[in-house]
């Protein structure tokens, strides 16, 4: 091999080794950068990982809270129907209706045609007052206005709404007065009350209709209770139809008014969550007190505690329809920006056992839609259950798991007054219309009905089925001969009640009337 040959192989050989260590630190380089990380199984690592290599290295800047807002309502939806996160808003608004009050400026309104006209004013509170009426049209709230301008009716209420101490004008136009009127308000509490109405059905039986399980609720269920036992209650009609429940304290309490000490009222078990019973003390007021508890489709939550609990310990009867069976507790958990998550931690079960949580799944929204579709509303044997969840009741009768509280009086929707006529009625909410029609014409007399001998005295002076027909026609909808033999009488009632929810009484005035052609309190009033 002669000198400028060896010369050549030494140099391709230097090249060689370059390459290879250059190669080399480049492998390393490589590795050193996109590292190998292990990850515990069943462990949120991969996620935290995710989030911040996206944080440290991704390309563009991201907007960690939108994205933050998006993400956590899809994950609670992962979990189960009752875990949720709730944003500052959602939250602010799922408190105050559980809180038994919020700021506001203290009335209510309906808004029959784009223009919100006042229905009641809080007696003692801000807009009273100030000096609005029943009547009023609201015309303009601060430099809003909101009459005749399809201003949906949530927003209308998100405006007169607001912190207590904060000033706002409502703007009016009233009945016999020619210019605009204007009302400064300052915004102060408003009570909400979770107790619709109380009032005795006959000379021993009581009726109690409860809408949610607030903050106030035991206080208000004692006021109305002791009421009620000073004009003679015997027995109590305890109505819990479309109760979505609220919170369990309060549940509890009132399962106490009834049981004895040592009935068990309720136990909850979660993975995380050991076994934890909750049993009556024996000094409840009502324990003397019969009692008749009237549950539906949409009878959830602390609403199946309490009917399950009676049930149990054969307590009480129950009427109406199979509950919702929503059985499952959540943890409230608050965040320093106003937002939070309700979180599903444990199972209620009543006191035989049964798990008052219905099957969840992919069908879990559509459950009250196919109750309808395979006649469960309309017949007891249409009621699916499960007979490997039999459970017994304290006296022994035979109840069922798998989800809900079944009645022990089945009641079906009553279906035998109506009509095409009645049909179209609803669709186009003409009962509601007449009713605040009636109003208007008459909002002086009406401010002066405070009890139902003057409102029956007030009634007898309109002739209400030809007006009724009258108004219905004008609306396109004309009743035959038939349709009102069958469907005329339960039309006015239902008229009568919305007349009476008009004046100062409201519920007071709606529900005395309505119940008489409500066959779940028929069935009730039967069997007591």
């Amino acid at each position: 091999m002669d000198e400028k040959t060896r010369k050549v192989l030494t140099t391709i050989g230097w090249w060689i080794v370059l390459m290879a260590l250059l190669i080399a630190v480049f492998l390393l380089w490589n590795r050193n950068r996109r590292p190998v990380v292990t990850i515990p199984e069943g462990d949120w690592s991969k996620l935290m990982l995710v989030l911040q290599s996206v944080d440290r290295d991704y390309v563009d800047v991201i907007d960690q809270k939108a994205v933050t807002e998006e993400i956590l309502p899809e994950l609670m939806s992962r979990l189960d129907p009752h875990s949720v996160y709730l944003p500052p808003v959602e939250l602010k608004a799922a408190e105050e209706d559980l809180q038994g009050g919020f700021d506001g400026i203290g009335i209510q309104f309906t808004v029959p045609s784009d223009t919100a006209v006042i229905t009641h004013v809080i007696p003692g509170g801000p807009s009273e007052k100030a000096g609005l009426m029943t009547g009023d049209r609201i015309v303009q709230v601060d430099n809003v206005r909101i009459a005749g301008t399809q201003t949906p009716q949530d927003s209308m209420v998100r405006l007169m709404r607001g912190s207590r101490g904060s000033k706002v004008t409502i703007y009016v136009e009233r009945e016999g007065v020619d210019e605009t009127l204007s009302f400064p308000i300052v915004r102060g509490v408003i009570p909400v009350n979770s107790l619709d109405v109380a009032f005795m059905i006959n000379d021993t039986t009581g009726f109690i209709k409860l809408s949610k399980f607030s903050r106030t609720t035991y206080l208000e269920f004692l006021k109305a209770a002791l009421s009620l036992r000073e004009q003679g209650m015997k027995r109590l009609i305890f109505d819990l139809r479309d109760n979505t429940g609220g919170y369990l304290d309060q549940a509890l309490l009132l399962c106490n008014e009834f049981l004895a000490k040592g009935d068990l009222i309720v136990y909850m078990e979660g993975r995380n969550r050991p076994r934890q019973d909750v049993f009556a003390d024996g000094k409840g007021s009502c324990r003397d007190i019969e009692l008749a508890v009237l549950i539906n489709e949409g009878s959830a939550s602390s609403s199946e505690i309490f009917a399950g609990a009676m049930q149990d310990n054969d307590r009480a009867t129950l009427y109406g329809l199979r509950s919702f069976g929503k059985g499952l507790v959540q943890e409230p958990v608050f965040f320093s920006d106003g937002s939070g998550i309700r979180l599903t931690v444990a199972r209620y079960h009543t006191p035989s056992g049964r798990c008052i949580q219905k099957p969840y799944g992919d069908d879990y929204e559509a459950d009250l839609y196919d109750r309808y579709l395979h006649g469960e509303m309309m017949n007891v044997d249409s009621i699916r259950v499960n007979d490997s969840l039999k459970y017994e009741t304290r006296g022994g009768r035979t109840v069922y798991g798998g989800g809900g509280i079944i009645p022990d009086v089945f009641v079906p929707l009553d279906t035998t007054h109506y009509t095409d006529y009645m049909g179209k009625c609803n669709r186009q909410s003409l009962q509601v219309k007449y009713a605040n029609q009636v109003a208007d014409r008459n909002r002086a007399a009406m401010r002066e009905i405070h009890d139902l001998a003057a409102l029956d005295r007030f009634l007898a002076g309109i002739d209400l089925k030809n007006d009724f027909i009258a108004f219905t026609s004008s609306q396109g909808v004309v009743p035959t001969a038939q349709e009102w033999a069958v469907s005329g009488e339960t039309l006015l009632v239902q008229v009568r009640a919305l007349i009476g929810r008009n004046t100062p009484m409201q519920d007071d005035a709606f529900f005395p009337i309505y119940l008489q052609i409500d066959n779940v309190v028929e069935a009730a009033l039967k069997n007591g």
